[in-house]
């Protein structure tokens, strides 16, 4: 294979074969395939696209460039769930343990933050003692036992779309729909599922703002399942205004608690009955989505899905008793309000602001080898359609670096309109569509 030559071709809109792609993606993971003519592959892709053959070849060697992690020995059907990040997206949390509680195994392997999108792994790793660094083995009998566990990435998991995702960052060709979802399905195929729930954000907070954006990606995501024989079904989700009330790695826990306590804000539980239906529907548990969200909202209201997240913390090493008392997770210092300037309705929030101003604090990373701060963030008071006086708090953040509290509070500020209400946008469920396999509308 000459790399060169698949380059030209594809620049020039031809279409490669399986046996090309594959040995494309070897060589870049071995490292024969320099690191100028992958990005010129990945640049010649951004602006040609890939086929339906291509694209499934492609996600399916980028699968096979590591470990493929095998949990046929799990009786139950092995289910996973993933979001495209967002503000304030905590979902994981208190949805993993309320699907396992109902029977279905959900084997999670998830990123850190980046930027104003909070990461998974950096909210578990708020609660003390926590490992998210967990070898294959120990993974697997979790799962078998608990039937929940959640971990970062290994080395050997998929190391074509680490090496791939750097080069994309560094290149100006993330926003390619084709790498974007092979990226993630190489990614969660390794994990060992038989399913997935995408929950595929869309608005100002997200990487798609535009909703026909979020269902070309959706929709090309669901056809790599299909070529895959996985199961997708991706529920297109308002991301325009942070979900929940807190934005924050150790409040966004205490959040999750209380969900799991069957409480917490209306739109952090509406997405985990939602995801959940839909997961347990995928993994038998439930007949239609109907039921899926009966059993779901019976388990967090009757305290199953929180016992099983104090089992699943204890497993790896976790404190379990942040479940009964939050005030056990890192507390920032201070508090500082943000007041707001005028009277009126809050008319929109800009949900990406709102996560620099978090990001400012110390909650999330502007890059990678940045330290996260469990203990800082926001916690939101007034959201879109909330009415609001003159001087009255629109926010409250929690501060350990009272230099950075200024310039947090003037972005949160300036992320929130207010007005007279008539000029707000249109309140839109958390749940904007549901795509599932069969529904028509190929990538």
């Amino acid at each position: 294979m000459r790399a060169q030559e698949l380059i030209a071709r594809k620049r020039d809109g031809g279409e490669l074969a399986p046996a090309e792609l594959r040995a494309l993606v070897a060589g870049i993971t071995d490292g024969s395939v320099p690191d100028y003519q992958a990005a010129a592959f990945l640049m010649a892709v951004f602006f040609r696209g890939m086929t339906p053959a291509e694209l499934a070849a492609w996600a399916d060697a980028m699968l096979r460039s590591g470990d493929v992690l095998d949990l046929s020995a799990i009786a139950a059907r092995k289910v996973d769930k993933h979001s495209t990040g967002g503000v304030g997206d905590k979902i994981s949390l208190p949805l993993a343990p309320a699907v396992a509680a109902c029977g279905v195994a959900v084997p999670m392997v998830s990123g850190r933050g980046l930027g104003h999108t909070g990461g998974t792994l950096d909210k578990l790793e708020a609660i003390p003692g926590f490992s998210v660094n967990l070898p294959v083995e120990r993974f697997r009998a979790q799962v078998a036992e608990l039937g929940v566990c959640m971990i970062g990435q290994t080395e050997r998991i998929a190391p074509a779309d680490r090496k791939l995702y750097a080069l994309r960052d560094v290149t100006a060709t993330v926003e390619s729909i084709p790498l974007i979802a092979s990226s993630i399905m190489s990614k969660k195929r390794a994990e060992g599922i038989d399913a997935l729930v995408l929950d595929q954000k869309v608005g100002a907070g997200a990487f798609m703002k535009r909703i026909e954006d979020a269902r070309a990606l959706a929709r090309t995501i669901i056809a790599i399942g299909r070529a895959a024989g996985k199961r997708v079904t991706a529920l297109i989700t308002a991301m325009d205004q942070p979900i929940g009330r807190a934005v924050g790695n150790a409040s966004e826990v205490e959040e999750s608690i209380e969900t799991l306590r069957g409480r917490g804000p209306a739109d952090t539980r509406e997405l985990t009955v939602a995801l959940g239906a839909e997961m347990l529907v995928l993994g038998g548990a439930a007949a239609d989505s109907a039921a899926g969200r009966a059993r779901i909202e019976a388990v967090l209201d009757g305290g199953q899905a929180l016992e099983r997240f104090a089992r699943m913390i204890a497993a790896q090493g976790g404190d379990a008793r942040v479940c009964e008392d939050t005030g056990r997770l890192p507390q920032a210092r201070t508090r500082r309000e943000v007041v707001a300037t005028a009277a009126g309705v809050v008319e929109a929030i800009d949900a990406e602001a709102v996560g620099v101003a978090a990001m400012m604090l110390g909650a999330g990373r502007r890059t990678k080898e940045d330290r996260i701060d469990p203990a800082v963030g926001i916690d939101v008071l007034k959201k879109v359609g909330d009415r609001v006086a003159a001087g009255e708090p629109l926010a409250l953040l929690r501060v350990n670096d009272a230099a950075q509290a200024d310039a947090a509070a003037a972005r949160y500020l300036g992320a929130v309109r207010i007005g007279a209400g008539a000029g707000a946008a249109a309140l839109r469920g958390a749940v904007l569509e549901v795509l599932r396999d069969g529904d028509g509308g190929g990538p």
